[in-house]
């Protein structure tokens, strides 16, 4: 049955492991996400900032409340003074006893945080971005200066895929289908099928689903979802790459050899690029699972 299916779609061709989430999860991150997550949604309703980018900066900026600025001054998001009349606490970062914002309450954190972003100029061009691209507010975010860090994005990446935060941007993006009875007929297709690294593949169109690509093709959306690594409630967005098989164990020998980070890359990203599975670029690399890629750095794809 499958091997009938991957020749069907090698036709179309010619004429035209699990994903990380299984991986430990901390219980202080958990905790910290239910504790703030109904607050990022509103923040998310109420000023277009989506939740997956407010949970994953509280959770990195406060060690998910566990850093002294957010256990001593409220300040969940490591916002320094910047023109600030309220209380202050000070505290070494890129410099030694630098002013940062203190607070009553952790509410108010998220509050100015969300003023602090839809007040300044710098930030202005996030909000023509979509609410759920959740890439692009993490890279726009390191572009624009929020920190230093040249990993910024990546790490922020990194959390919302891991912990599955985009599910709060839009927990119904999942569209239910029916296929026809019998099936579409052979003519009906909305993708192309192309090949790369002697794999095949579609490229998801806006609004598809998982869903949507496994009933014209005739898999089940599990099953694409493993073949891409990606846990039930990961969103598609247009212009991403979906394969139709398991992808490759090292890249073919006619293949690239080397990949260089760019801002916001994550490792499933790059995996997804070069058609490999993650947990063999981990290996490659010689890198563990919490490994965060950092712009310009070099990888081996084999």
């Amino acid at each position: 049955m499958l091997t009938n299916r991957i020749l069907t779609l090698f036709v179309l061709f010619t004429l035209g492991i699990n994903y990380v989430s299984a991986q430990y999860k901390s219980p202080d991150y958990l905790k910290y996400i239910e504790q703030y997550k109904e607050l990022a949604i509103q923040h998310h309703k109420k000023y277009n900032i989506p939740a997956s980018i407010t949970l994953a900066q509280g959770l990195l900026e406060s060690g998910a409340g566990k850093g002294r600025l957010a256990r001593e001054g409220n300040n969940h998001f490591g916002i320094k003074c910047h023109k600030w009349d309220g209380r202050k606490i000070y505290h070494d970062d890129d410099a030694r006893n630098e002013c940062f914002r203190k607070y009553s309450h952790a509410r108010d954190s998220y509050d100015d945080h969300a003023l602090f972003l839809v007040g300044s100029d710098r930030y202005a061009r996030l909000f023509k971005l979509n609410s759920t691209d959740y890439k692009g507010w993490a890279k726009g975010l390191q572009t624009c200066g929020y920190a230093t860090d040249r990993a910024y994005a990546n790490k922020l990446i990194k959390l919302i895929d891991d912990y599955e935060l985009y599910k709060y941007d839009n927990p119904k993006f999942v569209r239910p289908v029916s296929k026809p009875k019998g099936g579409f007929p052979s003519w009906y297709r909305t993708h192309q099928v192309y090949k790369s690294n002697e794999l095949l593949y579609v490229v998801a169109n806006a609004n598809d689903t998982y869903e949507l690509i496994g009933t014209e093709f005739d898999f089940r959306a599990k099953t694409l979802r493993s073949y891409n690594e990606v846990p039930k409630e990961y969103p598609l967005s247009q212009g991403d790459v979906v394969y139709l098989e398991k992808k490759n164990k090292k890249m073919p020998r006619k293949g690239t050899r080397y990949h260089t980070v760019t801002v916001g890359e994550s490792m499933h990203d790059i995996a997804q690029q070069h058609g490999l599975r993650l947990k063999n670029l981990y290996k490659i690399n010689g890198k563990s699972l919490d490994y965060i890629p950092q712009e310009d750095e070099i990888l081996r794809l084999r």
